[in-house]
């Protein structure tokens, strides 16, 4: 994410200060995002990385590695070689999930199966061509025991058309209804009411989502783009 780049970029003409007698890793590293940031910014954990004398540094849902003198800053994944495993991308599906467990269901359009093997979160876009292909091929999911949570994702930003029809879906008496009709062109009744679809717009951000459809699995590992129920299926009982 921008924000995130940007705080990359300044640590890394700051973080090679020089260390006072007695200062922690933890706590030259924490300073140091601090200043640059003016008091902003503040890590989310600071912790021991797998390489010694270097530490893991989490700030939203971005790792980035910091040498315990403060003087390296690596920005880029961490491969354990011997088991071929990204550890940096282990640790960003565990930061995703965390985030999506403790998004209220009751925000979300849910399409469940009559017997749930599994569960999807996608992040939508109702005028996203690959979205309503997805959409239209949602039997198809739920044949395979594939609940499908929506989360409103209008590209164009609040205020659009697209948010406007989230909007209008979202308050609309049958909203898996209404959203099947938008998703097939219709017209949907403008609705106004209280609606998730501001704070999904907030989800987007933190996650880092960039593209519709975006798919996130129970572990939370996150997928992009339109991914057909059979191979969904194969994939998410290979992350059992």
């Amino acid at each position: 994410m921008k924000r995130v780049s940007v705080i990359l970029l300044l640590l890394a003409s700051v973080v090679g200060g020089p260390l006072h007698a007695g200062d922690s890793a933890d706590a030259v590293i924490r300073a140091a995002i601090e200043k640059m940031s003016g008091g902003k910014v503040r890590p989310d954990s600071i912790r021991p990385a797998p390489i010694d004398g270097w530490y893991e540094v989490v700030l939203g849902t971005d790792v980035v590695y910091v040498s315990g003198d403060g003087r390296y800053l690596l920005n880029g994944d961490l491969i354990e070689v011997e088991k071929r495993r990204n550890l940096t991308d282990g640790r960003r599906t565990a930061l995703y999930k965390e985030i999506l467990d403790q998004v209220d269901e009751a925000s979300m359009i849910v399409y469940a199966p009559k017997q749930v093997k599994h569960t999807v979160t996608i992040f939508t876009d109702i005028d996203c061509p690959y979205c309503r292909k997805l959409h239209k091929e949602m039997q198809s999911y739920l044949d395979a025991g594939i609940e499908v949570r929506y989360l409103a994702f209008p590209r164009a930003g609040a205020g659009s058309e697209s948010y406007k029809k989230a909007v209008s879906v979202w308050c609309a008496k049958n909203r898996e209804e209404a959203m099947t009709r938008a998703k097939r062109g219709e017209t949907v009744k403008s609705e106004s009411c209280k609606h998730p679809v501001d704070r999904h717009l907030a989800l987007v951000q933190r996650l880092g989502v960039n593209a519709t459809p975006t798919i996130f699995l129970e572990n939370g590992r996150r997928i992009p783009g339109y991914v057909p129920a059979q191979r969904l299926l194969q994939i998410l009982e290979q992350e059992k």
